[in-house]
């Protein structure tokens, strides 16, 4: 993993593509919840606890995203700058895009959001993995834990964590619906055809050491 502040190879690319996916992401989040057609699991979860505790969608997803990095020190894994970023600049991001879009609206102008949403959050995921600048707290916690147990196959442990997530976020009252099967559906297809556009190519010996950007699981941000 590209460690926090290794940015000799191509940095401002890095950093622009990062930043980039991050509104990005944050935006696509903010598209499917006015699109009121139902969340991907962690995002139903965030608006599970948002209506629990009266904070706002931003405010939880940075919450969760910072506990969960915690979970990555006992995996001995390490952040990095877009782990980091992931955590703070999405909850912001989708905070202030659900201020201006409004709720609502046909149920055509509800499915376009959805569908505008799921695609961007596609793209988002490509930008910012491709960066090379450390995955999703929540990817993280996956690949660290696989990691950990090499056995243990990777696509189970994000089944099992997701379904959790979704189950515990139905129960707070999140929203499940057909953009969750939607979702679930399009995300593998679309990250695996946005990656290669915009994965940054390989440096020299400081960031070679870091895995190409198609091999970790599409990021659920909240990344």
């Amino acid at each position: 993993m590209a460690l926090l502040g290794n940015l000799r190879h191509r940095p401002v690319r890095r950093l622009v593509q990062l930043y980039l996916g991050l509104t990005l992401y944050g935006v696509s989040m903010a598209l499917m919840i006015r699109s009121q057609l139902g969340l991907d699991p962690w995002d139903v979860f965030h608006q599970g606890l948002s209506e629990l505790t009266g904070l706002s969608f931003g405010t939880v997803t940075i919450g969760v995203g910072a506990l969960v990095l915690l979970l990555w020190i006992p995996l001995r894994q390490r952040p990095g700058l877009g782990t980091v970023s992931n955590v703070v600049v999405i909850g912001l991001v989708v905070d202030a895009t659900l201020a201006l879009l409004p709720a609502g609206g046909p149920l055509s102008v509800q499915i376009a959001m959805l569908v505008t949403g799921i695609v961007a959050n596609g793209a988002a995921t490509a930008l910012y993995l491709g960066a090379q600048l450390g995955p999703g707290p929540r990817d993280g916690l996956m690949t660290g834990y696989v990691a950990r147990r090499p056995g243990r196959s990777i696509r189970l442990v994000r089944t099992v964590i997701e379904v959790t997530v979704l189950a515990l976020g139905w129960w707070l009252g999140g929203k499940v619906g057909v953009g969750t099967v939607a979702y679930a559906l399009a995300i593998g297809p679309l990250a695996q055809f946005f990656i290669p556009l915009f994965a940054v190519p390989e440096g020299t010996a400081p960031d070679s050491a870091a895995p190409p950007a198609g091999n970790p699981a599409p990021a659920t941000p909240t990344g």
